[in-house]
Protein backbone atom coordinates (compact mmCIF):
# COMPACT_ATOMS: atom_id res chain seq x y z
CA UNK A 1 0.00 0.00 0.00
CA UNK A 2 1.30 3.67 -0.54
CA UNK A 3 -0.02 5.52 1.95
CA UNK A 4 0.28 10.29 2.51
CA UNK A 5 0.73 10.83 5.71
CA UNK A 6 0.70 14.31 6.95
CA UNK A 7 2.07 15.36 9.98
CA UNK A 8 5.03 12.39 10.00
CA UNK A 9 7.44 14.82 12.13
CA UNK A 10 5.37 14.93 14.75
CA UNK A 11 4.91 12.48 17.77
CA UNK A 12 2.15 10.59 16.68
CA UNK A 13 3.25 10.76 13.50
CA UNK A 14 6.58 9.79 13.73
CA UNK A 15 5.50 6.86 15.44
CA UNK A 16 3.51 5.44 12.51
CA UNK A 17 6.07 6.34 10.19
CA UNK A 18 8.45 4.10 12.19
CA UNK A 19 5.96 1.64 12.92
CA UNK A 20 5.34 1.34 8.86
CA UNK A 21 8.68 1.56 7.98
CA UNK A 22 9.88 -0.77 10.17
CA UNK A 23 6.90 -3.51 10.40
CA UNK A 24 5.53 -3.70 7.36
CA UNK A 25 6.07 -3.60 3.47
CA UNK A 26 4.04 -0.29 3.00
CA UNK A 27 5.68 2.54 1.05
CA UNK A 28 5.48 5.97 2.90
CA UNK A 29 5.02 9.85 1.57
CA UNK A 30 5.50 11.64 4.87
CA UNK A 31 4.39 15.42 4.54
CA UNK A 32 5.28 17.89 6.89
CA UNK A 33 5.05 21.80 7.62
CA UNK A 34 7.54 21.60 9.76
CA UNK A 35 6.31 24.14 12.35
CA UNK A 36 7.55 24.42 16.22
CA UNK A 37 7.11 20.67 17.37
CA UNK A 38 8.28 18.88 14.24
CA UNK A 39 11.63 17.09 14.51
CA UNK A 40 13.24 15.37 11.65
CA UNK A 41 15.35 13.43 14.35
CA UNK A 42 12.18 11.38 14.98
CA UNK A 43 12.20 9.89 12.03
CA UNK A 44 15.95 9.54 11.07
CA UNK A 45 16.43 6.04 12.29
CA UNK A 46 13.96 5.20 8.45
CA UNK A 47 14.26 8.06 6.45
CA UNK A 48 16.95 5.86 4.61
CA UNK A 49 14.48 3.30 3.20
CA UNK A 50 13.92 3.10 -0.32
CA UNK A 51 10.00 3.17 1.02
CA UNK A 52 9.90 6.62 2.82
CA UNK A 53 9.48 9.69 1.11
CA UNK A 54 9.41 13.08 2.48
CA UNK A 55 7.27 16.36 1.28
CA UNK A 56 7.86 19.70 2.88
CA UNK A 57 4.49 20.97 2.31
CA UNK A 58 1.83 22.70 4.19
CA UNK A 59 -1.75 20.80 4.01
CA UNK A 60 -3.44 24.11 3.47
CA UNK A 61 -1.10 24.20 -0.22
CA UNK A 62 -4.07 22.94 -2.20
CA UNK A 63 -1.58 23.26 -5.38
CA UNK A 64 1.11 21.55 -3.77
CA UNK A 65 -0.88 18.99 -2.11
CA UNK A 66 -2.41 18.19 -5.78
CA UNK A 67 0.98 17.80 -7.48
CA UNK A 68 1.79 15.23 -4.78
CA UNK A 69 -1.32 13.20 -5.10
CA UNK A 70 -0.54 13.20 -8.76
CA UNK A 71 3.49 12.13 -8.43
CA UNK A 72 2.76 9.84 -5.66
CA UNK A 73 -0.44 8.30 -6.50
CA UNK A 74 -1.50 6.79 -3.04
CA UNK A 75 -3.85 3.72 -1.74
CA UNK A 76 -4.78 5.96 1.18
CA UNK A 77 -4.69 8.42 2.88
CA UNK A 78 -3.36 9.47 6.81
CA UNK A 79 -4.10 12.51 8.40
CA UNK A 80 -2.31 13.29 11.52
CA UNK A 81 -1.22 16.89 10.43
CA UNK A 82 -2.67 19.35 13.28
CA UNK A 83 -2.29 21.29 16.13
CA UNK A 84 -3.04 19.79 19.15
CA UNK A 85 -1.57 21.82 22.68
CA UNK A 86 -4.54 23.02 24.09
CA UNK A 87 -2.93 25.53 26.34
CA UNK A 88 -1.75 26.86 23.16
CA UNK A 89 -4.86 26.80 21.39
CA UNK A 90 -6.00 29.05 24.77
CA UNK A 91 -2.96 31.77 23.71
CA UNK A 92 -3.35 31.56 20.08
CA UNK A 93 -6.35 30.07 18.46
CA UNK A 94 -6.21 31.03 15.12
CA UNK A 95 -3.41 28.81 13.92
CA UNK A 96 -5.66 25.79 14.86
CA UNK A 97 -8.60 26.64 12.90
CA UNK A 98 -6.33 27.17 9.82
CA UNK A 99 -4.26 24.00 10.45
CA UNK A 100 -7.09 21.64 11.69
CA UNK A 101 -10.07 23.41 10.17
CA UNK A 102 -8.90 24.85 6.56
CA UNK A 103 -5.80 22.10 6.07
CA UNK A 104 -8.18 19.44 6.65
CA UNK A 105 -10.61 20.83 4.06
CA UNK A 106 -7.95 21.72 1.72
CA UNK A 107 -6.41 18.05 2.00
CA UNK A 108 -10.24 16.42 1.19
CA UNK A 109 -10.20 18.65 -1.55
CA UNK A 110 -7.04 17.35 -3.33
CA UNK A 111 -7.72 13.77 -2.26
CA UNK A 112 -11.58 14.09 -3.59
CA UNK A 113 -10.28 15.31 -6.80
CA UNK A 114 -7.35 12.53 -6.93
CA UNK A 115 -10.24 9.76 -6.12
CA UNK A 116 -12.47 10.71 -8.53
CA UNK A 117 -9.83 10.01 -11.04
CA UNK A 118 -9.48 6.60 -10.04
CA UNK A 119 -11.43 3.57 -11.75
CA UNK A 120 -11.97 -0.52 -10.55
CA UNK A 121 -9.94 -1.51 -7.83
CA UNK A 122 -8.28 1.84 -6.71
CA UNK A 123 -11.11 3.69 -6.61
CA UNK A 124 -13.17 1.03 -4.27
CA UNK A 125 -10.09 0.42 -1.70
CA UNK A 126 -8.88 3.73 -1.59
CA UNK A 127 -9.14 4.91 2.16
CA UNK A 128 -9.15 8.43 4.05
CA UNK A 129 -7.83 7.92 7.52
CA UNK A 130 -8.23 10.99 9.82
CA UNK A 131 -6.73 10.66 13.27
CA UNK A 132 -8.81 12.24 16.04
CA UNK A 133 -9.46 13.11 19.72
CA UNK A 134 -11.73 12.15 22.19
CA UNK A 135 -11.73 15.61 23.51
CA UNK A 136 -14.09 16.37 20.75
CA UNK A 137 -16.74 14.61 23.16
CA UNK A 138 -16.54 17.51 25.59
CA UNK A 139 -15.57 16.14 29.76
CA UNK A 140 -16.75 13.23 31.84
CA UNK A 141 -17.74 13.43 35.48
CA UNK A 142 -17.67 11.14 38.31
CA UNK A 143 -19.68 7.57 37.34
CA UNK A 144 -20.20 8.83 33.99
CA UNK A 145 -19.19 5.82 31.09
CA UNK A 146 -16.24 6.49 29.26
CA UNK A 147 -16.43 7.78 25.53
CA UNK A 148 -17.53 5.68 22.98
CA UNK A 149 -17.97 5.99 18.66
CA UNK A 150 -21.76 7.06 19.28
CA UNK A 151 -21.25 9.40 22.45
CA UNK A 152 -22.08 13.30 21.03
CA UNK A 153 -19.68 15.68 20.11
CA UNK A 154 -19.39 18.84 23.08
CA UNK A 155 -16.11 20.45 22.70
CA UNK A 156 -14.54 22.60 25.33
CA UNK A 157 -11.91 24.33 24.08
CA UNK A 158 -10.46 26.07 20.79
CA UNK A 159 -8.53 22.84 19.80
CA UNK A 160 -10.78 20.50 20.97
CA UNK A 161 -13.45 22.42 18.43
CA UNK A 162 -11.33 22.66 15.82
CA UNK A 163 -10.61 18.45 15.75
CA UNK A 164 -14.32 18.13 15.92
CA UNK A 165 -15.08 20.64 13.05
CA UNK A 166 -12.52 18.17 10.85
CA UNK A 167 -14.09 15.34 12.17
CA UNK A 168 -17.68 16.76 10.65
CA UNK A 169 -15.82 17.54 7.35
CA UNK A 170 -14.80 14.57 6.89
CA UNK A 171 -17.19 12.72 7.20
CA UNK A 172 -19.44 15.33 5.47
CA UNK A 173 -17.12 14.49 2.38
CA UNK A 174 -18.46 10.55 2.78
CA UNK A 175 -21.98 11.21 2.45
CA UNK A 176 -21.90 14.06 0.07
CA UNK A 177 -19.22 12.65 -2.19
CA UNK A 178 -18.74 9.30 -1.49
CA UNK A 179 -15.29 10.00 -0.56
CA UNK A 180 -14.53 6.61 1.54
CA UNK A 181 -13.29 8.32 4.87
CA UNK A 182 -13.48 6.96 8.04
CA UNK A 183 -12.28 8.20 11.38
CA UNK A 184 -10.54 7.16 14.48
CA UNK A 185 -10.44 9.33 18.13
CA UNK A 186 -7.89 8.43 20.51
CA UNK A 187 -7.03 8.62 24.51
CA UNK A 188 -3.71 11.68 25.56
CA UNK A 189 -0.64 9.49 24.03
CA UNK A 190 2.44 9.33 25.43
CA UNK A 191 6.20 8.13 24.74
CA UNK A 192 9.38 8.93 22.72
CA UNK A 193 9.79 11.99 21.20
CA UNK A 194 7.06 13.76 22.45
CA UNK A 195 7.39 17.68 22.58
CA UNK A 196 8.06 18.94 25.85
CA UNK A 197 5.21 21.16 26.33
CA UNK A 198 2.90 18.20 27.34
CA UNK A 199 2.29 17.09 30.73
CA UNK A 200 4.32 13.72 30.92
CA UNK A 201 7.76 15.08 28.50
CA UNK A 202 7.36 18.53 31.08
CA UNK A 203 7.50 17.09 34.11
CA UNK A 204 9.59 14.34 33.43
CA UNK A 205 12.46 16.86 32.09
CA UNK A 206 11.74 18.65 35.21
CA UNK A 207 12.20 16.20 37.58
CA UNK A 208 15.32 15.17 35.29
CA UNK A 209 16.32 19.10 36.48
CA UNK A 210 15.75 19.50 39.59
CA UNK A 211 12.78 22.26 38.83
CA UNK A 212 9.56 22.73 39.82
CA UNK A 213 6.64 20.18 38.74
CA UNK A 214 3.32 22.27 37.78
CA UNK A 215 0.19 20.42 38.73
CA UNK A 216 -3.11 22.74 37.64
CA UNK A 217 -5.57 22.89 40.84
CA UNK A 218 -5.95 19.76 42.86
CA UNK A 219 -4.34 17.18 40.22
CA UNK A 220 -7.76 15.56 39.93
CA UNK A 221 -8.38 16.02 36.39
CA UNK A 222 -8.75 12.25 35.30
CA UNK A 223 -6.89 11.25 31.61
CA UNK A 224 -6.94 7.90 29.66
CA UNK A 225 -3.44 6.62 28.85
CA UNK A 226 -2.09 5.26 25.53
CA UNK A 227 1.28 4.60 24.88
CA UNK A 228 2.01 6.52 21.47
CA UNK A 229 3.47 2.94 20.09
CA UNK A 230 0.43 0.65 20.66
CA UNK A 231 -1.65 3.72 19.05
CA UNK A 232 0.70 3.37 16.15
CA UNK A 233 0.41 -0.11 15.64
CA UNK A 234 -3.90 0.64 15.93
CA UNK A 235 -3.05 3.15 13.18
CA UNK A 236 -1.81 1.19 10.51
CA UNK A 237 -4.36 -1.19 11.16
CA UNK A 238 -7.24 0.90 10.71
CA UNK A 239 -5.97 2.04 7.65
CA UNK A 240 -5.42 -1.51 6.41
CA UNK A 241 -8.87 -3.09 7.79
CA UNK A 242 -10.97 0.62 8.02
CA UNK A 243 -14.38 0.84 6.54
CA UNK A 244 -15.36 4.19 5.00
CA UNK A 245 -17.96 6.05 7.10
CA UNK A 246 -16.88 3.68 10.10
CA UNK A 247 -15.41 5.42 13.48
CA UNK A 248 -12.90 3.57 15.92
CA UNK A 249 -12.39 4.88 19.01
CA UNK A 250 -9.12 3.83 20.38
CA UNK A 251 -7.85 3.45 23.92
CA UNK A 252 -5.98 1.52 26.48
CA UNK A 253 -8.49 1.30 29.44
CA UNK A 254 -5.55 3.45 31.98
CA UNK A 255 -7.33 6.20 33.14
CA UNK A 256 -5.04 8.02 35.84
CA UNK A 257 -5.50 11.88 37.47
CA UNK A 258 -2.97 14.37 36.74
CA UNK A 259 -1.45 14.15 39.95
CA UNK A 260 -0.62 10.68 40.31
CA UNK A 261 0.84 10.69 36.64
CA UNK A 262 3.22 12.83 38.43
CA UNK A 263 4.02 10.85 41.29
CA UNK A 264 4.50 7.87 39.11
CA UNK A 265 7.23 9.90 37.19
CA UNK A 266 8.94 10.86 40.43
CA UNK A 267 8.71 7.15 41.51
CA UNK A 268 10.44 5.95 38.45
CA UNK A 269 13.30 8.70 38.41
CA UNK A 270 13.95 8.55 42.00
CA UNK A 271 14.52 4.74 40.95
CA UNK A 272 16.21 5.01 37.81
CA UNK A 273 18.32 8.17 38.39
CA UNK A 274 18.18 8.87 42.06
CA UNK A 275 18.84 12.74 43.38
CA UNK A 276 20.68 13.46 45.98
CA UNK A 277 18.21 16.06 47.20
CA UNK A 278 15.85 13.90 48.19
CA UNK A 279 12.75 12.14 46.56
CA UNK A 280 11.19 13.92 43.49
CA UNK A 281 7.88 14.56 45.09
CA UNK A 282 8.85 17.71 46.98
CA UNK A 283 9.01 19.38 43.41
CA UNK A 284 5.51 19.28 43.31
CA UNK A 285 3.84 23.15 42.92
CA UNK A 286 0.04 22.91 42.39
CA UNK A 287 -0.64 25.86 40.04
CA UNK A 288 -3.68 28.11 39.02
CA UNK A 289 -5.40 25.92 37.34
CA UNK A 290 -6.19 26.01 33.15
CA UNK A 291 -9.39 28.25 31.60
CA UNK A 292 -12.34 25.48 30.96
CA UNK A 293 -10.19 21.97 32.37
CA UNK A 294 -11.97 19.30 31.24
CA UNK A 295 -12.21 17.01 34.47
CA UNK A 296 -12.07 13.56 32.78
CA UNK A 297 -11.44 12.14 29.27
CA UNK A 298 -11.82 8.23 28.98
CA UNK A 299 -12.69 5.77 25.66
CA UNK A 300 -14.24 2.35 25.32
CA UNK A 301 -11.99 0.99 23.00
CA UNK A 302 -14.04 -2.35 22.93
CA UNK A 303 -15.38 -1.59 19.34
CA UNK A 304 -12.11 -1.30 17.82
CA UNK A 305 -10.20 -3.88 19.45
CA UNK A 306 -12.87 -6.27 17.94
CA UNK A 307 -13.08 -4.56 14.46
CA UNK A 308 -8.80 -4.25 13.85
CA UNK A 309 -7.97 -7.17 15.98
CA UNK A 310 -5.68 -4.78 17.74
CA UNK A 311 -5.45 -4.38 22.09
CA UNK A 312 -2.63 -2.26 23.45
CA UNK A 313 0.28 -3.49 24.85
CA UNK A 314 1.25 -1.77 27.42
CA UNK A 315 0.04 -0.57 30.93
CA UNK A 316 0.87 2.66 32.13
CA UNK A 317 3.22 1.91 34.49
CA UNK A 318 5.71 0.05 31.90
CA UNK A 319 4.77 2.30 29.37
CA UNK A 320 5.76 5.43 31.74
CA UNK A 321 8.69 3.81 32.29
CA UNK A 322 10.04 3.02 28.70
CA UNK A 323 9.61 6.69 28.26
CA UNK A 324 10.98 8.03 31.51
CA UNK A 325 14.02 5.80 30.90
CA UNK A 326 14.04 7.47 26.98
CA UNK A 327 14.44 10.86 27.84
CA UNK A 328 16.83 9.80 30.36
CA UNK A 329 18.73 8.68 27.31
CA UNK A 330 18.00 11.47 25.08
CA UNK A 331 19.31 14.38 26.63
CA UNK A 332 20.50 15.97 23.60
CA UNK A 333 17.76 15.89 21.67
CA UNK A 334 15.29 17.78 24.32
CA UNK A 335 17.92 19.55 25.72
CA UNK A 336 18.64 21.51 22.53
CA UNK A 337 14.31 22.35 22.15
CA UNK A 338 14.49 23.84 25.65
CA UNK A 339 17.29 25.87 24.18
CA UNK A 340 15.72 26.75 21.16
CA UNK A 341 12.08 26.45 20.93
CA UNK A 342 10.49 26.15 24.06
CA UNK A 343 12.16 26.90 27.75
CA UNK A 344 9.19 25.19 29.97
CA UNK A 345 6.90 28.47 30.54
CA UNK A 346 3.66 28.36 31.63
CA UNK A 347 1.14 28.33 28.43
CA UNK A 348 -2.82 28.53 28.28
CA UNK A 349 -3.60 30.94 30.94
CA UNK A 350 -5.66 33.22 29.01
Amino acid sequence: MRILLTGGCGFIGSAVVRHLIGATAHQVLNVDAMTYAASSETVEAVSGSDRYRFAHVDIADGAALDGLFTSFEPDAVMHLAAESHVDRSIDGPGVFIQTNVVGTYTLLESARKYWMKLSGEARKTFRFHHISTDEVFGALEHGDPPFTETTPYDPRSPYSASKAASDHLVRAWFHTYGLPTFVTNTTNNYGVWHFPEKLIPLVTINAIEGKELPVYGKGDNIRDWLFVEDHAEALVKAVERGEPGETYAIGARQPRTNLDVVKTICSVLDELAPDAAGPRERLIRYVADRPGHDFKYEIDPTHAETALGWKAKHDFESGIRRTVQWYLDNRGWWEAIRARRYTGQRLGQG
